[in-house]
């Protein structure tokens, strides 16, 4: 792909500099692009916030970080170079509006911010391999009605504890993200080598704060923060690795959804777990209520997760993917697959209730487009959104590892539909650099797909598609939208942007490795 194919940069603003104007946001998951990593005492969170659009709502998944009613999106550099810092890392924010966040190549230059920490009110300093901007999630965490944005940063040293971890909070307001009282905190127990905001989230988990819950992972399981006078404060830890009520799991992903239609999210820890020697995916699931969590149950199969209300019943269900099958080479479940447990009064359960399998989809299932083969990645990142506006929530599935043609991982994604009997292959659709009406063109190590969100930056009632490609362009990263209609996605009239069209330095920066959510 040229620089001439590159969105439009039509913004000023600098590394150490915000741009004008900014958003909101909520619950989310974050952690790697492509190769994957990673008895309770909790706090809750708050009764949803009158007058907003934005707020605490136990499946509120949408971004607005200034309350206008709009998506905005926050996206993650974490290899971008601040001050001469390589792998200091950065994050931006596009704030939607009635015509969404930009079109035809052209970002709007007053509806952009970029945050790193050498920016004027953020703590901390840029250093190499911060990796600030690895994990990204939303959600308000002060109970104001404004979403605040979550950035992990899990190289940053902690004193002389390399790579422990580190994670920023930027708080939103009517006009949007803004540094001022931005906060920053570590483990509550740091350690060398943790990697301290591996992925993050924040949810309405309990009723005892008003405002929504952090969720931080690192090597050992998640830390859970709560925000009382101006600060946040560590209130949990989940030890997913010695799971005395489960089976053990090395944490990876991490979602959140109200299963059970209580009121309050329930939250999923999710990873591969040494007692199957790190070749199976589990997810830990945590039932929320008034107190706290509780662990419910153990769920088999899948890392990335994503949640939202597919069959339209009042539940939200638990997508989970695994980017390698089981058996690699069995017969219809090469190059991964993706896997539902729906919603109910008991939580996610599978086909056959609590403790059974998901419904599972793979390349090979009928219907969907394609072949599953050795090595597509197929559910290494997964979204969940209502891109037709029907009110049924549909699955947006990433393959980074995907060959188009006999260009190898050049990437793809998906888009599963939901309906009144669940997930269903009925108008599957899916999409490559080399889809005609898609800027770019499909080379070697793009890794397109590699993070997908499903996100409504227009407030249509639609969620277009953004899908992200941190290998594009050498390692620069880029990322695409693609809007939506009536009958799904549409690749006509979609765009491209990277960094650099955001006012931000784009070179080796793998801009897109992390999207909220």
């Amino acid at each position: 792909m040229t620089s001439a194919q590159r969105a439009t940069d039509t913004t000023t603003s600098t590394i150490g500099t915000t741009g004008a104007r900014r958003r909101r946001g909520t619950a989310a998951l974050a952690a790697a692009s492509f190769l994957l990593l990673a008895g309770l005492g909790i706090a809750a969170a708050p009764a949803s916030y009158a007058g907003t659009p934005g707020g605490t709502q136990a499946n509120d998944r949408n971004s607005d970080f200034d309350g206008d009613g709009y998506d905005d999106v926050l996206i993650g550099a974490p290899d971008g170079t601040v001050d001469g810092k390589k792998g200091a890392g950065f994050v931006t924010v596009q704030y939607g509006a009635a015509n969404g966040i930009g079109a035809g190549n052209s970002v709007p230059k007053a509806r952009t911010a970029v945050f790193s920490q050498s920016t004027n009110g953020v703590p901390g300093t840029s250093e190499t391999y911060d990796s600030f901007g690895a994990a990204v999630a939303t959600g308000d965490l002060d109970g104001d009605g404004y979403d605040d944005a979550v950035v992990a940063a899990p190289g940053e040293d902690v004193g002389s504890l390399e790579d422990a971890g580190r994670v920023t909070v930027l708080y939103g307001s009517r006009s949007g993200l803004g540094p001022a009282r931005s906060v920053t905190f570590a483990s509550a127990a740091p350690a060398a080598g943790a990697r301290f905001g591996a992925a993050v989230t924040a949810a309405r988990l309990t009723g005892d704060t008003p405002a929504d819950v952090v969720a931080v992972l690192d090597q050992q399981g998640a830390q859970l923060f709560t925000y009382s006078g101006g600060a946040l404060h560590h209130t949990g830890t989940l030890d997913t690795t010695a799971h005395p009520a489960g089976r053990a799991i090395r944490p990876a992903y991490v979602t959140t959804g109200d299963y059970d239609r209580d009121g309050y999210a329930d939250l999923v820890v999710s990873g591969y777990s040494p007692d199957d020697d790190y070749t199976q995916g589990w997810s830990a699931v945590y039932s929320g209520g008034a107190h706290g969590l509780t662990h419910l149950r153990d769920l088999r199969g899948g890392i990335s997760t994503a949640s939202g209300d597919i069959d339209n019943d009042g539940y939200d269900d638990l997508v989970t993917g695994q980017n390698s099958s089981p058996d690699d080479e069995a017969e219809g479940l090469t190059g991964g697959l993706v896997g539902v447990y729906y919603g109910g009064e008991d939580g996610p359960e599978g086909q056959d209730g609590p403790g059974s399998a998901p419904r599972w989809w793979t390349q090979n299932s009928p219907g969907v487009p394609g072949t599953g083969e050795h090595g597509d990645a197929w559910g290494t990142e997964l979204s969940v959104g209502d891109s037709d506006g029907d009110g049924y929530a549909d699955v947006a599935v990433g393959a980074p590892g995907e060959d188009i043609g006999t260009v190898s991982d050049a990437g793809a994604v998906w888009l599963l539909r939901g309906s009144a009997d669940g997930l269903t292959a009925t108008g599957a659709q899916s999409f490559d650099q080399n889809t005609p009406g898609i800027p770019g063109t499909a080379e070697m190590d793009d890794t397109w797909g590699a993070q997908v969100r499903l996100a409504d930056t227009d407030a249509d009632g639609r969620s277009e598609l953004l899908a992200a490609a941190p290998g594009e362009d050498t390692a620069d990263g880029v990322v695409w939208h693609l809007p939506a209609g009536t009958k799904g996605l549409v690749a006509d009239g979609s765009w491209l942007f990277g960094a650099s069209a955001l006012g931000a330095p784009g070179g080796d920066a793998r801009f897109g490795a992390a999207v909220d959510e």
